[in-house]
């Protein structure tokens, strides 16, 4: 029997029927968020998106920047600086801290091309090219001081309030420190991503890594495990994801702690992200002595066309060209 028109809802009013049960799932960054509920007693779910930053002219980002209000600074760190901020009012009237912040200043051209829209290329990094002209790379970047706000962290000079673990290890060689991840909003579980800086000064990149570090990783493994659910027991350690990147965005190795169910954007995306479980399982299946390391192996990973390491390396070896000494 169909129902009669007149006892038919408009879709517009089923929103405020719904009455909320629980919330079942966060995601997109904790831009979507599914929840559970009723409307006249028969159970529903509503999906809510934020909807996208509108950026068709000039003239609305600079609308956007101009209705933040209420910047609460969470930290900062040389060029680096973290924020809560309100884009608006709610529904009463009240405005809420909707915005998480980033601000780099100033900034660099690298910087700028990070954060730009442009075409990506898998490259394959064998031995020799990572010896004649990425390692080359490596050393000038770190020339030009742009590792300043990891040693002020390391050093204690920044950040310290913000430290979740600091572990000395076994020897001078052995320690770290983890805190907050400068994109997470510290709170929302669902989207926890925390940072292991290590205090060793001689390994740049996960190609530094060799069969004799590989007691030190797992070491390095168990205890960031171990301090992230002390920190936070609503976790428990197979909810964790541990990686490193390469190309990383600066040469310091760095260990990335993020929730299992954190959305996989192009930073844990394969070609970027290299679980650390892997790493130490490929170290230890590795052929040579103590010294063998990820140096001696091919790597496949994704750049942006407005890259360096493209425009001055893969680029002009692709042509068949002999690629420019950094």
């Amino acid at each position: 029997m169909q129902a009669s028109n007149d006892t038919k809802v408009a879709p517009e009013a089923l929103i405020s029927k719904f009455e909320i049960s629980r919330l079942l799932r966060q995601d997109q960054s904790g831009r979507r968020i599914a929840l559970l509920g009723t409307i006249e007693g028969k159970q529903g779910i509503l999906i809510a998106e934020r909807a996208a930053f509108a950026t068709e002219s000039l003239e609305v980002l600079r609308a956007f920047h101009s209705a933040i209000t209420r910047v609460n600074n969470l930290g900062d760190n040389d060029i680096y600086r973290w924020y809560l901020a309100s884009s608006g009012v709610d529904s009463e009237g009240h405005q809420s801290a909707d915005l998480k912040l980033n601000l780099i200043w100033p900034c660099t051209e690298q910087h700028i091309k990070k954060y730009s829209d442009q075409v990506l290329r898998m490259v394959t990094e064998t031995p020799e090219i990572y010896r004649d002209y990425i390692r080359p790379y490596m050393s000038a970047k770190r020339e030009e001081g742009r590792l300043n706000w990891v040693f002020n962290i390391l050093e204690g000079r920044t950040e310290q309030e913000d430290v979740i673990l600091r572990d000395q290890g076994h020897g001078p060689e052995d320690g770290f420190l983890m805190l907050p991840d400068l994109n997470w909003d510290r709170k929302t579980m669902g989207s926890l991503h925390l940072l292991a800086l290590v205090q060793r000064r001689d390994i740049w990149s996960l190609r530094d890594l060799k069969k004799k570090h590989i007691p030190w990783l797992k070491y390095l493994r168990q205890r960031l495990l171990e301090g992230t659910v002390n920190m936070y027991p609503d976790l428990d350690q197979d909810q964790l994801k541990l990686y490193v990147h390469y190309q990383p965005t600066y040469y310091h190795f760095h260990v990335h702690i993020v929730n299992v169910m954190l959305e996989a954007g192009a930073t844990q995306a394969t070609g970027k992200a290299f679980g650390l479980e892997n790493l130490i399982s490929q170290l230890e299946t590795i052929s040579g002595d103590e010294e063998a390391s990820m140096a001696d192996v091919s790597l496949s990973y994704f750049l942006g066309e407005a890259s360096e390491l493209w425009t001055n390396t893969y680029e002009p070896l692709k042509r068949g060209v002999k690629p420019l000494q950094n």
